[in-house]
């Protein structure tokens, strides 16, 4: 048995090296930002099993460095990371008047004409509405504007 305990003590920098690896790779697969931390603890510990200590404190050591920045950097980390919504110039069409150019029934979309550009429009309760007649756009969804008429 201590054959093997230090066959495994003596190459467990591999270890470490590959756990860190394989805790990467997750991380890369699923970008959730939680096994990235337990590379990095792996990371410390290739390093560290060159030092002749047990198997069983470098499990410990490794928990304690992965689960510290997992706990205290991660919510750091996520805040700066957060992807913040970009507002679109459409999004400034929300709220105008806009006059019908094609007459919009309540089962075919018709069209209006925005700042010289014709949209496809839908009216937001489903009901007809003539070419000519004054609406407001509520919202947009993909390339359609869902619009009514003014209150």
């Amino acid at each position: 048995m201590n054959y093997f305990s230090a066959l495994f003590l003596s190459n467990s920098p591999w270890l470490w090296l590959i756990l860190t690896v394989i805790f990467i790779v997750i991380e890369v697969m699923t970008f959730s930002l939680t096994t990235v931390w337990f590379a990095g603890g792996a990371l410390v510990l290739v390093f560290l099993s060159f030092f002749p200590i047990p198997f069983r404190w470098q499990i410990l050591i490794f928990a304690v460095i992965s689960f510290t920045l997992l706990i205290f950097t991660r919510p750091f980390v996520v805040k700066k990371l957060r992807i913040k919504s970009v507002p679109m110039n459409s999004d400034g069409l929300i709220g105008k008047k806009v006059l019908v150019n094609e007459k919009i029934s309540e089962l075919e979309k018709g069209s209006v004409k925005v700042n010289g550009v014709v949209w496809s429009a839908r009216t937001s309760d489903g009901s007809a509405l003539e070419a000519g007649c004054e609406c407001v756009i509520e919202a947009i969804e993909g390339a359609t504007l869902v619009v009514s008429r003014p209150k």
